[in-house]
């Protein structure tokens, strides 16, 4: 049998149903290698030793008694830290909360939980989850195990992490600008953003934050079927969660194995608006004749999304600054902080400046974002009028240094937080969109391709992405597996 941290989470689920594998071994296996590879790539903040310890000889017992078992039973998997697990610190990335400890579960998390998931720790995020890449003052920046030099990605860049050094076969991550899809795309793993509303959060006191543009919950995984494994269970309804959509009856587990002979899809190189860096454009060139291969067919589109990336970009800040106000008034009127004045310090600039900037959106900018928005939405819808599928890169350049955020691609300068990121569109229309791991760089840097459908045609992303991951899997080309 392979070495435990190398099975993935659906192999290991039937392991521990078989009595194969017991979760209390599972478990042990992998809070030991976090224990000896974490400091290398800094992808957990917060490791539960002693609850997850616990948890898995509760397992154990179920097993041994003939218990009926989840689909994830025993599985250890890791939470992003921007998410509540009852009895563990949540920071938030941020200094302010470094001694914050959750009373309850978010929901998505009691899901986890009610299918025999055991969560083994919490990941890196930038603080609040306000980047791109990751880094705080709580423990400092999450590399890509593919070159500790550089950045994992963000927000979710612990999970990323984590996945591709082999510490958790299952991760979850939050997306409100690309922050499922990049992390994957430096990591090399598979990250899985849902159709908004797939997954339900509960948000209090502010039920309706969440649209601001479309945030989003969901997987990543070393393969498609572990993450569809995970959405099955996140996914679903809840009376709490004001967009969460109704059961459609779709197992996501089996759209996996749906073929993709009659699927029409679309290769845009860069959505008609992005520089792309030559290494990123070479490897998607090369990865895109895989569907083909799978037999769907593949056509070359220039897609008009009705803006420049600068307006793309201003619509996104404007609705990011204003999905934050609510944060950080959370922060003064729940928590006693002082983000404006006293407890300034103690955060990020970057913090501070969208704090600041919050202050002063207007009504119109608003409005303004709103129409950039509609032009884009109606950009892909016109678009997904004549296609199931479109492929874009994930991001316009590979890993980079930490610190060193690019300002130019081909002499084009681009704004150096985000863009260089191509994943906003789908963010501001709701579509589901998945980053796979196309390849790598000449220098062997990860590289992601985006695959984007329709409007909650989630099993479709699903199935081209198993397509590809069946004739070109990758599972063998993490650095990890060669110590």
């Amino acid at each position: 049998m392979p070495a435990i941290h190398k099975l993935s989470a659906a192999s290991l689920a039937r392991r521990i149903r078989d009595g194969t594998v017991s979760p209390v071994t599972a478990v042990d296996a992998l809070l030991n290698r976090i224990e000896s590879r974490n400091e290398q790539t800094n992808a957990f903040i917060t490791i539960t030793d002693s609850l997850a310890r616990d948890a898995a000889k509760e397992a154990e017992r179920a097993v041994e008694n003939g218990a009926r078992l989840g689909p994830l039973h025993g599985v250890p998997v890791a939470v992003k830290d921007l998410n509540d697990v009852a009895g563990i610190r949540t920071t938030f990335g941020s200094e302010l909360f470094s001694d914050y400890t959750a009373e309850s579960d978010d929901l998505f998390v009691s899901r986890l939980k009610d299918a025999g998931a055991i969560v083994v720790g919490k990941t890196n995020t930038p603080e609040f989850g306000l980047g791109c890449t990751t880094d705080n003052r709580v423990v400092g920046p999450t590399s890509t195990p593919f070159a500790l030099e550089k950045v994992s990605g963000g927000s979710s860049g612990g999970a990323g992490a984590a996945l591709a050094d082999h510490l958790v076969p299952l991760a979850q991550g939050s997306d409100t600008g690309g922050s499922i899809r990049t992390p994957a795309a430096f990591c090399g793993v598979y990250g899985f953003k849902p159709s908004f509303g797939r997954v339900p959060r509960a948000n209090r006191p502010n039920a309706f934050a969440d649209h601001t543009p479309y945030s989003h919950l969901g997987p990543l995984a070393r393969t498609v079927e572990d993450a569809a494994l995970m959405l099955d269970v996140m996914a679903g309804p809840h009376p709490k969660d004001p967009f969460s959509l109704p059961v459609d009856g779709t197992s996501y587990l089996d759209a996996v194995n749906q073929p993709i002979d009659d699927l029409r899809i679309a290769y845009s190189p860069d959505l008609g608006i992005y520089p792309i860096d030559p290494a990123v454009r070479d490897v998607i060139d090369e990865a895109v004749p895989v569907f083909e291969r799978a037999g769907a067919t593949v056509d070359r589109v220039d897609p008009d999304l009705g803006c420049t990336q600068d307006e793309l970009l201003d619509a996104y800040y404007t609705f990011i600054k204003v999905h934050w106000e609510s944060l950080f008034d959370d922060l003064e009127e729940v928590h006693g902080f002082d983000p404006r004045g006293a407890d300034r310090e103690r955060l990020y600039a970057d913090t501070v400046e969208i704090i600041l900037e919050s202050d002063t959106v207007t009504t119109r900018e608003y409005t303004q974002a709103d129409v950039t928005r509609t032009r884009v939405y109606d950009g892909l819808i016109d678009l997904f009028g004549s296609y199931d599928i479109l492929l874009t890169p994930t991001t316009a350049v590979p890993p980079f240094d930490h610190g060193d955020h690019p300002t130019t691609i081909q002499g084009t300068e681009i704004e150096p937080l985000r863009g260089w990121l191509l994943t906003q569109p789908f963010n501001l229309s709701g579509h589901p969109v998945a980053s796979i791991p196309a390849g790598q760089t000449d220098t062997g840097l990860p590289i992601g391709l985006q695959i984007a459908g329709h409007r909650h045609a989630d099993d479709d992303v699903l199935a081209a992405s198993a397509a590809f991951e069946r004739k070109r899997p990758w599972q063998e080309s993490y650095p990890a597996l060669r110590d």
